[in-house]
């Protein structure tokens, strides 16, 4: 990566391929592939090879295109909050007209091509999570509602969904339900990060719930939105697109996830100074695993189902 404090003094500095890459997000759009790539292999329709590998392609860079266009927009709350601050546009190695030109044309390519590829169905839904996600999140309800990361939680809910629907045609039980694990996932985690990382939101006047409701509230917030996610994981482990290695990783998983969270909701205010919010965090790292183990777990069913 450039350094960071050259781009800021140097008026002549010049954007390099690493800057633009990184306007697309690539810590996300890693989740965004493999849940795809998992939405399709479990999808009970294969595809070419070829076709699979394009179609993956073609949402991964939708999904990097929302990226830069969700940075365009929120440029202004990324330079003040710590966590963003570095990013391409608010450290000036990328100007907000740049990011605006490469998100515009990375939308329209990916929608296009992937309806070429496979069908217009996954094509029109790869859309619609663009446009979600940059225009019904980004630009109206992320600073108007506490309940901002739901919402959004749905545009990273959607790749394993366009994977099934590249393969098959069609949305299915199976589908809903995947798309389920991401999205009733996605509060846990970022409420969790939340209540750690409340002065950047309250800094640039996001109405996480941590600010707008506070600590407590967050806490139950967590508890319940866990406690859904557990009933929709494991009742995927009864469809096809689940199986025995899929079931026994949802159980463990989420008995430990129900844990955390019950352990983050029964504390208080002066227990989470104390220890630095050890347990938030720790709850935190973990649900990036869970997505992974759960989405991984799916995939060695599938795979198991073709060797039989």
């Amino acid at each position: 990566m450039t350094d960071v404090s050259a781009t800021t003094t140097n008026p002549d500095y010049e954007a390099q391929f690493g800057d633009y890459f990184a306007l697309l997000k690539p810590r996300v759009m890693t989740l965004v592939v493999f849940t795809a790539f998992v939405g399709m292999l479990v999808a009970p329709v294969s595809l070419h090879p070829f076709v699979g590998f394009c179609a993956i392609l073609f949402i991964a860079v939708g999904g990097g295109a929302s990226g830069a266009l969700n940075m365009w927009w929120d440029a202004d709350i990324d330079a003040i909050m710590k966590r963003t601050a570095k990013r391409p546009i608010p450290s000036g190695r990328v100007t907000e007209q740049e990011a605006l030109a490469v998100g515009l044309a990375l939308s329209g390519f990916s929608v296009v091509m992937l309806g070429l590829a496979t069908n217009w169905a996954a094509a029109g839904l790869l859309a619609f999570t663009i446009f979600f996600y940059v225009v019904i999140y980004s630009m109206w309800l992320k600073r108007l509602t506490p309940q901002n990361i739901v919402i959004g939680g749905a545009a990273g809910a959607f790749p394993p969904m366009i994977g099934w629907v590249a393969a098959t045609g069609s949305i299915s039980l199976e589908s809903v339900l995947m798309f389920s694990l991401t999205f009733l996932w996605t509060p846990p985690h970022f409420w969790a990060l939340a209540l750690f990382m409340r002065k950047d939101y309250d800094n640039a006047g996001v109405p996480m719930l941590t600010v707008t409701h506070g600590r407590p509230s967050t806490r139950r917030h967590i508890l319940i939105y866990t406690i859904i996610l557990a009933i929709f994981a494991v009742w995927l482990g009864f469809t096809s697109a689940g199986g025995p290695v899929y079931l026994a990783t949802a159980i463990v998983l989420n008995a430990w996830f129900l844990k955390g969270a019950f352990d983050i909701w029964r504390r208080d205010e002066d227990d989470s100074e104390g220890d630095n919010y050890a347990v938030e965090k720790a709850f935190f790292k973990f649900s990036l695993l869970y997505l992974a183990l759960s989405f991984g777990a799916l995939l060695v069913d599938a795979a198991v189902g073709v060797l039989l």
